[in-house]
């Protein structure tokens, strides 16, 4: 099992070059940045983790941004979005912010995506809540055509473009690994139809495991070889056992989440943390 780690990158906290090369430097496989564009100051949708907003929903640097400074610091590291809203997005534009990426920095990008949480935040981008992995869907499936077609066309409800010419390609063959988060029965069998992975959050161990079980039925079902979709637990927590118990169920990474400080307080985590990996 791979290990990463996820952190909001901000002004304030650790620069992302640097963090980037703190983790190459002690064996971490990955990093990954979330995305919010903007966070509505009415505050109507309830936030999943429970209780007040931390102030780094809204503060965060743009991921790809962030992840090309991280790119340009480190040789080996892979670049993870965790997660691109991309139903808030352009599926044109973001196929090429993707390619780009990962073809400057070698073939390192694992592309995380979500449905997002935040209703009155993507309604200001015109994304209908109700809708939106209906969107999604349409999104990735148009954002494949442009990664692997030298004219690329796609026509559906939320997405629609004529025959067009999108380049660069990524370096990555055929695209950079689409991976889906969340945990329900809906998101596995969308992992399934059509992406390269399964990002479900580390709120409950046990859950990842079974969640993992019923994702292998589904794809056995669907005649998908389980070879070709990973599992990332995002947000994990450094306790050894829950962490051996995952790599013995299967999951193929393990993304530990520190917090938005300086260097003074990453550092040293990431100094504790290294054992973990080194193991």
């Amino acid at each position: 099992m791979d290990y990463g780690a996820v952190m909001f990158p901000t002004e304030y906290s650790i620069a992302p070059d640097e963090l980037a090369r703190a983790l190459e430097e002690r064996g971490f496989e990955s990093v990954w940045f979330p995305e919010h564009t903007h966070i509505p100051a009415s505050r109507k949708s309830p936030w999943p983790g429970g209780g007040e907003l931390p102030r780094d929903y809204w503060s965060s640097y743009d991921p790809f941004v962030a992840l090309m400074a991280a790119a340009g610091a480190t040789k080996r590291l892979r670049l993870g979005t965790g997660i691109c809203l991309v139903i808030e997005r352009d599926p044109i534009v973001t196929a090429k912010e993707v390619a780009t990426l990962d073809r400057l920095s070698g073939g390192r990008v694992l592309f995380g995506i979500g449905g997002g949480w935040n209703a009155e935040e993507m309604e200001h981008h015109g994304t209908i809540f109700k809708s939106r992995f209906q969107r999604l869907r349409e999104q990735v499936l148009a954002m494949k055509e442009l990664w692997t077609k030298d004219v690329a066309e796609y026509r559906g409800d939320f997405v629609s473009f004529e025959p067009s010419w999108a380049w660069p390609k990524p370096a990555q063959k055929p695209h950079p690994p689409v991976l889906l988060g969340g945990e329900s029965s809906y998101t596995l069998q969308r992992v399934v139809e059509f992406c390269d992975g399964w990002f479900p959050r580390a709120r409950n161990a046990e859950r990842v495991l079974s969640g993992l079980a019923e994702l292998k039925e589904r794809a056995a079902t669907a005649g998908r070889d389980m070879k070709t979709i990973s599992t990332s637990v995002f947000g994990a927590g450094p306790d050894p056992a829950t962490l051996d118990k995952w790599a013995a169920g299967g999951i193929t990474r393990a993304i530990l989440r520190l917090p938005p400080e300086g260097r003074d307080k990453v550092l040293p985590l990431l100094d504790q943390w290294a054992k973990l990996v080194k193991r």
